[in-house]
């Protein structure tokens, strides 16, 4: 049978160049978004793209879909819950509606798509499922008052459910991207460091799901690894390396 992964975030970046990637691998890809015409786009040229449109905000949506997708494909494999929102003009001040949306969407749009799938992998006791995080997640930065917390919190989640749902014999990664040219990231104003292309991130994802085993995806490894060794260091190391390579300034 024909294997089958689900997409949150589906219509563009790297849920969108995952879906190709998956699809030209011979998968069953159901792809979901808020944006029912790039969904469409996208599921009219290849004949095993399937569109589910969706908004993961809604978490009574969220059931309502993955039953309307297993009940489509008879079982999903993979579920890779990728949504995200980011708007770095709110970023720079204490903007709490702004906060409050991105966590909205990022993570508890991520719960409620994983909410939804609970119960189904549990029975199953086989599967995989995938949050994907950022390197914003890993530590505080700059300019960063709601994306960056969002991602964190989803690195905590991701984190608590490895060993929840590893009793029932289901794994659960975790994406931690670097900078990846996409809608999202075309926002940016600074320099971005090791940018890669949304087709490079969905071939390092692809080989961390199917040919490795690591809890954990990050790329590109030149950036990757160099915040992950911040992320060791005691907060005046962080600070003072953080403040010189942000040149920030106090105002």
């Amino acid at each position: 049978m024909k294997k089958t992964i689900w997409i949150t975030g589906g219509s563009t970046g790297i849920g969108k160049a995952l879906a190709i990637k998956f699809a030209n691998e011979g998968w069953n890809v159901a792809i979901s978004a808020r944006r029912e015409n790039l969904l469409k786009e996208l599921s009219e040229k290849f004949e095993n793209i399937y569109d589910f449109n969706l908004d993961v905000t809604n978490k009574n949506d969220c059931k309502i879909i993955f039953d309307q997708i297993l009940e489509r494909f008879g079982g999903v494999d993979i579920c890779f819950f990728s949504t995200g929102t980011w708007d770095p003009k709110k970023e720079k001040d204490i903007d709490v509606e702004q906060i409050e949306n991105v966590f909205r969407v990022n993570f508890f749009g991520t719960v409620n798509s994983i909410k939804a799938v609970e119960q189904y992998y549990k029975d199953k006791k086989d599967g995989a499922i995938v949050i994907v995080s950022s390197i914003a997640g890993y530590r505080g930065l700059p300019n960063s008052t709601g994306y960056g917390p969002s991602k964190s919190a989803l690195n905590n989640l991701a984190e608590s459910l490895y060993f929840d749902f590893g009793r029932f014999n289901v794994r659960v990664s975790l994406v931690s991207p670097g900078f990846i040219k996409t809608p999202m990231t075309d926002k940016n104003d600074f320099k971005m460091p090791f940018l890669k292309t949304p087709e490079y991130a969905a071939e390092k994802i692809y080989d961390g799901l199917i040919k490795k085993n690591n809890f954990e995806i990050h790329f590109p490894k030149e950036l990757t690894l160099t915040l992950k060794f911040f992320s060791i260091l005691p907060y005046k190391i962080y600070f003072y390396l953080v403040k010189k390579l942000t040149k920030f300034q106090k105002k």
